[in-house]
């Protein structure tokens, strides 16, 4: 049954994202109304996740970020489909790049580097942006249950040159590149939410406490990569600014969790000017700090 719904979803997928986005957003408008007022889709944990990320606001402005996000839901699944219709070269004509200054800087010094992703904007999107810089893109991921889709999206992800490395993998794979001499970006999606377990750092994130992975952070130091973080703006809708910020060029010479401590604090700032864009229905929040967690 698996197969035959994918089947049935991938031909009614190619015939109508062979349509132009601008009337696909027609169908995004649509697909709004059945997400947020027919099927109500995690109405209860966008509203929970804004009132204790933002009890300064009253319910009205909350409500009004819930709308927005939800319009964002329904054009993000509407664009991410989308993009199996289209080139390098249409998605860069809607992404553009503020400045690879940092990244050709580290390029000429021959250094692999980290790049901190998060569930902002039209993350899929970002995949598209292999060709404008001439690291090798890694992007880390977690296969998802059912096959089919998770072929679907490994073909979607790695359609522009990306490598897509599972998790348990990624080490690997780095000292692959590394033997070949390929200099590497490798892009984790930093924001998703770890076991609550020793492993994991703690740390207030919009207003919360709230746990990130460290594994990003002990790869840089292991092998001296230096981590910048990844800033997706949107600039209208379909239409997307990507900048790189620099973290820390030398993560040896910094204090533990310096990093990971960093990324929260620039994520936040970013999801506070426009919280619409950030993933809300996601069950962030679902584990709590541990009582012996230092």
């Amino acid at each position: 049954m698996k197969a035959i719904g994918f089947y049935i979803f991938s031909v009614i997928n190619y015939l109508i994202t062979l349509l132009p986005l601008r009337v696909l957003y027609l169908f995004s408008d649509f697909f709004y109304l059945i997400l947020y007022y027919l099927a109500g889709y995690r109405r209860k944990v966008v509203a929970a996740n804004l009132r204790n990320a933002f009890p300064e606001k009253s319910e009205a402005e909350r409500r009004k970020i819930e709308r927005r996000f939800y319009r964002h839901l329904a054009d993000l699944f509407i664009e991410t489909l989308k993009a199996t219709h289209m080139s390098h070269e249409q998605i860069s004509r809607r992404v553009t790049v503020k400045d690879l200054v940092d990244l050709d800087r580290l390029y000429r010094e021959g250094r692999n580097i980290i790049a901190l992703c998060s569930h902002y904007n039209n993350w899929e999107w970002l995949s598209s942006m292999q060709p404008v810089h001439r690291f090798t893109t890694l992007t880390i991921y977690k296969p998802l249950k059912n096959k089919y889709f998770d072929h679907f999206i490994y073909n979607l992800r790695t359609k522009y040159g990306v490598w897509a490395s599972p998790m348990e993998n990624i080490v690997r794979d780095l000292a692959r590149f590394r033997n070949e001499k390929i200099l590497t970006m490798s892009a984790f999606i930093a924001d998703q939410t770890p076991p609550p377990d020793k492993h994991a750092f703690w740390t207030t994130f919009l207003n919360q406490e709230t746990g990130f992975f460290r594994g990003a952070e002990k790869l840089a130091v292991k092998y001296d990569m230096p981590v910048l973080f990844v800033i997706l703006t949107k600039i209208k809708r379909g239409y997307y600014e990507l900048a790189f910020e620099l973290i820390t060029d030398h993560p040896r010479e910094e204090a533990p969790d310096f990093i990971t401590s960093r990324y929260a604090e620039m994520l936040e700032a970013v999801i506070r000017e426009k919280p619409e864009y950030w993933l809300w229905s996601h069950r962030r929040w679902k584990h709590k700090k541990p009582v012996n967690n230092d």
